[in-house]
């Protein structure tokens, strides 16, 4: 089996594994996994008594404490539960801009993720805005790697799909706790205010990672121009001078601080990334403050 791979190198992958992913909320799995819970359950290590009452199951009712106090009290345990991770990749043909795509970006984020996910035994599911119906399979166990990869790395632009369409879809296929992580530029010209509001219905930790090119945040333009929208083939010719470059530069601004508010005054964590930023620093450093990653 190929020990490299084109979104993971092997120095991402040590850094990696020294991490997890945190869930603010409590989250109830159906399997028991490597994460501590604060609710009471029937795993292996012993939390506490409380009274037995009728229809509770005998099997955990210490027999030892009956035979001194002559009442029937029932063993707690903690319980161990997994946590859902959910990567959603827009692909919409936008994404398909910058030196690396936008796309390539986020798809190498929603790896290293995932990663870090598969090694405490998350269960990890790498969706996308254009999904099918059946959605992602579910990735569980450092075994998973190669195949979460090779799920990844043939995830390409998709049918032209409402991004407040997509991820309504998503909320659909999934309706698990745990957390998800949006992966998107926000360019909808429909605007991306009502698709985010679907994440906001489901009881997930959401965060939104704003992903643009260095191109689009610092753009090297001059002369006459025909620009062409890549997804609906709208054109505009233009002649960029200094004063149209700050007027884009403001508007760039007030785009990027309102989707921040947007997020910020909902709950979202909200998180600008620039392509050319390594995943490494990106997953180390903002993610780590946002409080993702530990």
């Amino acid at each position: 089996m190929s020990t490299t791979s084109s979104l993971l190198s092997p120095e991402l992958l040590v850094r990696l594994e020294k991490m997890e992913l945190v869930s603010r909320k409590i989250f109830r799995g159906r399997m028991k996994g490597e994460r501590r819970s604060r609710r009471k359950g029937q795993s292996v290590e012993f939390a506490d008594f409380r009274n037995y009452v009728a229809g509770d199951d005998l099997r955990f009712i210490d027999w030892n404490t009956y035979a001194r106090l002559d009442k029937l009290f029932l063993k707690l345990f903690l319980e161990e539960e997994d946590l859902h991770f959910y990567a959603l990749i827009d692909t919409s043909e936008s994404m398909g801009f910058g030196e690396p795509t936008k796309l390539q970006y986020a798809k190498q984020l929603a790896a290293a993720l995932g990663f870090i996910g598969l090694v405490r035994g998350d269960r990890v599911k790498i969706e996308t805005t254009a999904g099918t119906t059946a959605g992602s399979p579910v990735f569980r166990g450092r075994k998973s790697l190669w195949r979460m990869l090779d799920h990844v790395e043939a995830i390409g632009p998709g049918p032209v799909v409402p991004l407040s369409q997509g991820i309504k879809n998503f909320c659909l296929r999934n309706s698990g706790k745990g957390i998800v992580v949006f992966m998107g530029d926000l360019m909808e010209k429909a605007g991306y205010e009502s698709a985010l509001r679907y994440l906001l219905a489901q009881d997930m930790d959401v965060y939104v990672v704003h992903v643009l090119s260095a191109e689009e945040l610092d753009p090297d333009l001059q002369g006459d121009l025909r620009l062409v929208d890549c997804e609906d083939a709208d054109v505009a010719e233009v002649s960029v001078s200094g004063p149209l470059l700050k007027r884009y530069q403001q508007t760039l601004a007030a785009f990027i601080e309102a989707a921040r508010e947007f997020c910020t005054r909902r709950g979202m964590a909200y998180l600008l990334a620039k392509n050319t930023v390594p995943i490494d620093q990106l997953i180390t450093d903002y993610l780590t403050r946002r409080g993702l990653v530990r």
